[in-house]
């Protein structure tokens, strides 16, 4: 049970959850594209797996801070953090796929492509961790 503190800090609705999501992603996706950018420009590692381990690493800061920023859930780790896992796992197969598609395929720029998989993902993303991962089921 929260205490009367965290009920008056935490998320009071869909849009205050989803601003608060951005900023955790826009952390996140900071943290991405800057190991993403290291690995292609200075490690010469290709745009499609750089993406891949960058996307990956970022994804431990994500849920920390929305386990406690965004969602300031109460849910249990042992719950919550398999059911993050298996979006973020689902968010990068969506990212590695779009990656592979708009990078190999249609030739585009690895930056450019890169934003776009992002946007489709943090939507994809904020759904089913909003829904699924750190909602605590109700109290009968």
């Amino acid at each position: 049970m929260k205490s009367g503190i965290e009920e008056e800090t935490a998320p009071t609705g869909l849009l205050e959850s989803f601003v608060r999501f951005g900023i955790v992603g826009l952390v996140a996706t900071t943290i991405q594209y800057a190991l993403l950018i290291a690995l292609v420009q200075s490690a010469g590692v290709g745009a499609v797996p750089a993406s891949g381990v960058s996307f990956a690493i970022s994804a431990l800061a994500n849920y920390a801070l929305n386990y406690h920023f965004t969602f300031r859930s109460a849910k249990a780790h042992v719950s919550a953090l398999p059911r993050f896992t298996l979006v973020a796992m689902t968010g990068l197969a969506i990212n590695t796929m779009l990656m592979a598609v708009m990078v190999e395929s249609m030739e585009w720029h690895y930056l450019f492509s890169q934003a776009i998989s992002t946007g489709i993902v943090l939507f994809w993303n904020f759904i089913l961790n909003h829904r699924w991962s750190f909602r605590e089921a109700p109290s009968n």
